[in-house]
């Protein structure tokens, strides 16, 4: 009995083994450090999925706004509210997936990066033929596309046509040769992912010191400002009458962006302008470098930091053009089409990619997700979309995936179209007008966003041989089904006959942006090079990788050229000429009378998104035709803008009526017209406010 006695006052979790307690602190501390690594190796999914969940939310939350007419800071704080609680869900079932994990199976591993697997045979003869047709479409096209003669460029077409059939047909043998296993890209390395995150923060910080203004700004950054300072939703014209007159046909309210800019400048309390400059554009270019890395990584077969490199290289030295992507990436990031082609089409061919490999529940809602954050950031999702998912499905049939090619198709779809589908029921038809309709050719496409010359060339062959170097099965079918259908649309009359039959030649020059092409840029470098050694093949595979970025910085012109319209400063700044910025806030702090504002055109651009309280009578000459460049709404506005710009000298008698009409308060030009100087007084105005140079201004005030 004394035994049992002496055992029952024992400590029950006492442990005889002297040392116990310290041995537990290394395990719980390697415990902690391996949560560490994980969260970090997962942090750009995590990221970049949770930011296309919780845009799409608040999507939804602004098109269903609509219904209950709720003040977008109403929307706004739900749509926080909403994210808090999606985010302790999403944390709790990670605990749970994390607790009944199970350490995976290992698996030997090549060179390349992959499950060791049985290689199909491969037919060399059509292989050489691709190579071929593709290095011939590449130069040619690089060449034909910089020239004026457009019948050069069925070479390039011909070929460019030739070489996607050739590499679809190849890849389909190959996947239908035998029952191979996928050999899905392993996980992101710990080094990996923060190599892939210290990037993206460099990328957001370089975010903070360029700046190039782009006249559609007057639009989208001043759409933002005029909600976040009315607290409102301007479902009519913002920019001419105070959401009086009918909008623009081509700007129907479906995208969401501005008014989530707007109403998180309202609900914090600051600028819209600098709520989109300084706190969201920063974390989009983060998430969009993001979005580039895990596309990269996914589909890069061996080497993918080194393509992931070589692609944000691409994209920061090759800018200039108003098309390249260069241009849509930090430049003009904070417009939606920006975001659009540079994080949404990378992570859609993830998705997809992801979706045809294990048909998941997960990678269904990212798509869905994804397909109303697209349409939530532009109106060109809904044309862009159809053509990439239908691409990536076409590749899909001709492997017998068709079950999953209808679903994919489904869930990117329906919402962007139906969404349209109901605004344009609602507000009435869409028009292309008060956009840029001019139509581009085929060679001309090219050359916008693909260019020419040298870059054209090494843009050529990333589109042409990308499904012969992106990793084996879906990536490099998806790949091959992307280089088809653009192959076909850049065949000549092609373009013509789309544009013809929809009446979207005002965005066909953006068929490009189907592919994920700074992707397949850094793919180039991933090819595999014949060496004795692994030390000399990644040795050559480096060398491949400093000629591409070397050619870009030798041929094209980097995104921080003046050439690009662009504007570096040595702090964080507006992406507005800083003396035009100056002198909206100086108009904007002036005692003005009632009425609008008369100045030089390129004041007026800047002046909405400095404010909407000073309502200007031109904010953007090319919005005009909107309203019938015949009417005398138009006509107005142009004779007067033309006076204050001091590019005409109209009458008294043929300015005061124009004056009346539009009811203008108060006249500002350069101190350099003489002539409205001279002549605002004869009509009725009194000098009463003279700004210093530079930038020296008189502003005139109606007399009451």
């Amino acid at each position: 009995m004394a035994n049992v006695d002496s055992i029952a006052v024992a400590p029950a979790d006492s442990d005889p083994t002297p040392g116990a307690e310290q041995a537990t602190r290394p395990a719980d501390r390697r415990a902690v450090a391996s949560r560490v690594r994980a969260l970090v190796a997962d942090a750009p999914a995590l990221l970049t999925d949770g930011a296309v969940m919780a845009f799409a939310l608040f999507t939804v939350l602004y098109h269903a706004a609509f219904l209950g007419d709720l003040r977008p800071s109403v929307t706004f704080r739900i749509w926080l509210v909403a994210c808090v609680l999606l985010a302790v869900v999403a944390l709790v079932r990670r605990r749970r997936r994390s607790a009944a994990a199970t350490a995976p199976a290992t698996t030997a591993v090549g060179e390349r990066g992959e499950p060791a697997v049985e290689r199909p045979a491969v037919d060399r003869r059509l292989l050489i033929g691709v190579l071929v047709a593709a290095t011939v479409a590449a130069v040619s096209a690089g060449v034909a596309a910089g020239t004026a003669v457009s019948l050069r460029w069925w070479i390039p077409a011909v070929a460019g046509l030739l070489a996607a059939i050739g590499g679809i047909v190849l890849l389909r043998r190959a996947w239908l040769s035998g029952p191979v296993p996928d050999p899905a890209a392993p996980a992101p390395t710990v080094g990996q992912s923060t190599y892939a995150l210290v990037i993206s923060v460099l990328v957001g910080i370089s975010s903070f010191f360029m700046a190039r203004n782009t006249p559609d700004d007057v639009y989208y950054v001043g759409k933002s400002v005029w909600i976040a300072e009315r607290d409102l939703i301007p479902i009519n014209d913002f920019l001419f009458s105070e959401n009086v007159l009918p909008a623009m046909g081509s700007q129907p309210p479906i995208p969401s962006i501005e008014v989530f800019d707007g109403a998180f400048a309202n609900v914090v309390g600051i600028h819209a302008s600098s709520a989109l400059w300084y706190v969201l554009l920063p974390i989009m270019a983060v998430l969009a470098a993001l979005a580039l890395w895990r596309l990269t990584h996914r589909w890069a077969p061996r080497r993918p930091v080194l393509a992931f490199t070589v692609a944000i290289a691409y994209l920061y030295l090759v800018a200039g053009g108003d098309a390249a992507l260069g241009t849509f990436h930090l430049p003009r990031l904070h417009e939606g089409k920006g975001m659009f082609v540079s994080a949404v089409i990378p992570l859609m061919w993830l998705y997809l990619t992801e979706w045809f490999d294990n048909r998941s529940r997960r990678s269904l809602v990212l798509i869905v997700a994804l397909s109303i954050t697209a349409i939530g950031l532009t109106n060109t999702a809904a044309i862009i979309l159809p053509m990439l998912v239908g691409a990536a499905g076409f590749a899909m049939l001709l492997v017998g995936r068709w079950k999953a090619a209808v679903v994919a198709a489904v869930a990117a779809l329906a919402y962007p179209i139906g969404s349209l589908v109901v605004s344009r029921l609602l507000l009435g038809g869409m028009t292309a007008e008060g956009a840029d309709d001019a139509f581009f050719d085929a060679a001309y496409t090219y050359r916008r966003t693909l260019l020419f010359g040298v870059v054209g060339v090494i843009s050529g062959l990333a589109l042409w041989c990308g499904p012969l170097l992106a990793r084996r099965r879906t990536p490099a079918l998806l790949t091959a089904g992307a280089t088809l259908a653009l192959s076909v649309m850049f065949v000549p009359g092609v373009l013509e006959l789309m544009s013809a039959l929809s009446g979207i030649s005002v965005v066909l020059w953006r068929v490009p942006w189907l592919l994920a092409l700074p992707t397949l840029i850094g793919l180039l470098c991933t090819v595999r090079v014949p060496a004795p050694t692994p030390a000399l093949r990644r040795a050559a595979a480096g060398g491949v990788a400093v000629l591409l970025v070397a050619s870009f910085a030798l041929f094209a012109t980097p995104m921080w050229s003046p050439k690009s319209w662009v504007e570096t400063h040595g702090r964080p700044t507006w992406k507005l000429p800083q003396q035009r910025q100056s002198i909206a806030f100086w108009i904007k702090g002036l005692d003005r009378p009632e009425g609008m504002l008369l100045a030089p055109k390129t004041i007026m651009r800047t002046t909405p998104i400095v404010t909407s309280e000073v309502r200007v009578v031109l904010p953007r000459d090319f919005y005009l035709v909107e309203y019938d460049l015949n009417s005398q709404f138009a006509k107005d506005r142009v004779l007067l803008s033309s006076f204050a710009d001091g590019a005409s000298a109209p009458t008294p008698a043929e300015l005061a009526p124009a004056l009346d009409r539009l009811d203008v308060g108060t006249i500002c030009v350069y101190k350099g017209n003489q002539y409205a100087r001279d002549t605002a007084p004869q009509l009725g105005y009194q000098e009463f406010a003279a700004r210093p140079a530079p930038g020296a201004m008189v502003c005139f005030r109606r007399v009451a």
